[in-house]
This record gives C-alpha cells, structure tokens and sequence, in this order.
C-alpha cells in the first residue's frame, strides 16, 4: 500500500487497485488475448476472466514510493512479441501513474501462453 499525501489530507491505495489498473491496461493493448494464470492442479496456464484478472499481476512496493509490476499474459498467435511486449510496457506504465501518481520502476511481462485458432 502506498500513502499519497495532499493538502486536504492522505489517499491510501492498496495492492488490488494497482492490480486491478496494471491487468485492464495490459487486456486492452493489441495481441494480447488475456492475464494468465498457472493452474496448481495440472501446470497448465489458464485464460482468466475478466472478474479474476488481477491473479496475473504482481506488484511489489520500494522504499521509495514506487512501484515494479510482474505481469503473466497469453497473447494471440502470429503476433510480434517484442512489439506487444513493448507496448503492455508502456501502456501499464503511463495508465498506472496516471490513474494513481505512483511512479512504476519496473514492468516485467511474462508470456506465458500464445492462443492457436
């Protein structure tokens, strides 16, 4: 949780609204089909729906009020990764400072699944 301070008081925001922002942006940038998840039963990474999104998404929290986000994605097949990759990047990383103020130091984008068909 990070404490953002202003003259007319202090605004707390939690884990879940980082993840919540950094999952939407991700979804929304071409390519990309949606957050992934590994299943604990059989290994296999899974598509998640819209409501459970923010199960691929990490957030760790600096000492310096700043942000590194971890995402987990599956991307359509035929795509140019590092061009998708690049893009999620700078999508997540303007969409969260702006909606927040919070600076992110760091997103890391795993693909860990491509959608065939």
């Amino acid at each position: 949780m990070i404490r953002h301070n202003t003259e007319n008081g202090s605004v707390n925001v939690s884990t879940g609204v980082y993840t919540d922002i950094a999952g939407t942006a991700a979804s929304n940038c071409f390519g990309v089909k949606g957050m992934a998840a590994r299943s604990v039963t059989d290994g296999v990474y899974h598509l998640l729906r819209k409501e459970s999104m923010s199960k691929g998404v990490r957030v760790e929290f600096h000492e310096d009020d700043t942000i590194s986000i971890d995402l987990h994605i599956m991307v359509d097949h035929g795509v140019n990764l590092t061009a998708v990759a690049n893009s999620i990047i700078s999508e997540v990383r303007y969409v969260v400072t702006k909606c927040t103020g919070t600076q992110v130091r760091a997103v890391n984008v795993y693909i860990d699944s491509m959608s065939i068909g």
